[in-house]
């Protein structure tokens, strides 16, 4: 029996005592960013929402170094296997960047960094044998007016080209969040990288809570898992232009592509994209696979669940536990247990990417 069956097996009988290591331990290594996204509540300031509070509402600003060096050293014994990932806010302007992927290298742990990439050719020479996932939002001009930066795009594309200079077989995976404002630019966006040797391409549906959900996920989850609107401030589901999208997706699925190209979620009919957008009440996915994978460390030391769109649900706090104890913890397990007793997701996980 693979292990893929075994964990399969694990989490549907006996979620709230998971036998198997994580895959990554994700960094919140800090809580600042040098951006302006007009789809995050960093970069409109909704600081009330849970994945503000998940990104920014912890001090210090900077994960202190030895505290990385703590995290990697014990994964080292605990979980040598398990990914390390720089997530969270923007992990290029983190001051001790070098220092810890040093580290990290040093000890055989694999790493990534999720970057905006506006300081990337700066950075290049230190991040160019990681892994590296690259936010952008369109071609040139749509991304600029996107990220509040009228030189962002072409500053990330200058540092593709730096990393790719140092490191010719670099793994660069780009991500694109679908929005109201690049629908109609994504196939120009596919056509600009064609001939960059890229480990692929991902068009992700917009992650959102909208307030009635929220409001309904707390009628039951309030003192618990309580939920906020998050991600919608300044966007407006009704302006997405999904006839538009529909005929996009088929677009680009129909081209042939040097490396792989996807959405996430998969959808597979017009029908099933106005449910994703009109209708978040209706859960699109059947399980989160994140919290069997992946947990994250803010800069404080204290951990959460998954990744920033998670419950500001603290599992435990690495100054007073260790990596093992968190994942295998009361918190945690009680948490897998809960969501799995309600069908995989809660009403407020309906549009998060952990999910699909």
């Amino acid at each position: 029996m693979s292990v893929t069956t075994l964990k399969k097996i694990n989490k549907k009988l006996l979620p709230n005592k998971y036998l198997f290591p994580p895959e990554w331990i994700i960094l919140g290594v800090n809580n600042v960013c040098n951006l302006h996204c007009k789809m995050c509540d960093v970069g409109t300031k909704s600081l009330d929402t849970n994945f503000a509070q998940n990104l920014v509402g912890t001090h210090p600003i900077n994960m202190p170094l030895p505290l990385i060096e703590q995290i990697i050293d014990q994964m080292v014994e605990h979980y040598p296997t398990s990914k390390l990932g720089y997530a969270f806010t923007e992990p290029l302007v983190y001051p001790h960047l070098e220092a810890s992927l040093t580290y990290a290298a040093k000890k055989g742990i694999q790493t990534s960094v999720t970057t905006n990439a506006l300081t990337l050719r700066q950075k290049a020479k230190i991040v160019a044998h990681s892994d590296i996932y690259i936010s952008l939002d369109g071609p040139q001009d749509i991304h600029n007016e996107i990220r509040g930066h009228k030189k962002s795009f072409q500053k990330a594309v200058e540092g593709i080209e730096a990393v790719l200079a140092i490191n010719p077989n670099a793994t660069i995976g780009i991500f694109c969040v679908i929005t109201e404002w690049n629908i109609g630019y994504l196939l120009e966006f596919l056509d600009f990288f064609k001939d960059y040797p890229l480990q692929q391409i991902g068009f992700m549906h917009s992650n959102f809570t909208e307030q009635r959900i929220a409001d309904m996920h707390n009628e039951v989850w309030a003192n618990s898992y309580p939920a906020t609107a998050s991600n919608v401030d300044e966007v407006n589901i009704n302006n997405f232009d999904l006839e538009a999208l529909w005929d996009e997706i088929a677009a680009i699925k129909s081209k042939q592509c040097k490396f792989p190209v996807s959405f996430s979620p998969e959808i597979a009919s017009k029908e099933k994209l106005y449910e994703f957008y009109h209708q978040p009440e209706k859960k699109i996915g059947t399980m989160c696979n994140d919290v069997f994978t992946n947990i994250m460390i803010k800069s404080d030391g204290s951990v959460i669940p998954a990744h920033g769109r998670c419950y500001n649900l603290e599992l435990g706090n690495m100054y007073e536990e260790n990596l093992k104890q968190i994942w295998n913890g009361r918190v945690l397990a009680k948490f897998r247990s809960t969501l799995s007793k309600n069908g995989g997701l809660l009403p407020a996980c309906s549009r998060c990417c952990s999910a699909f």
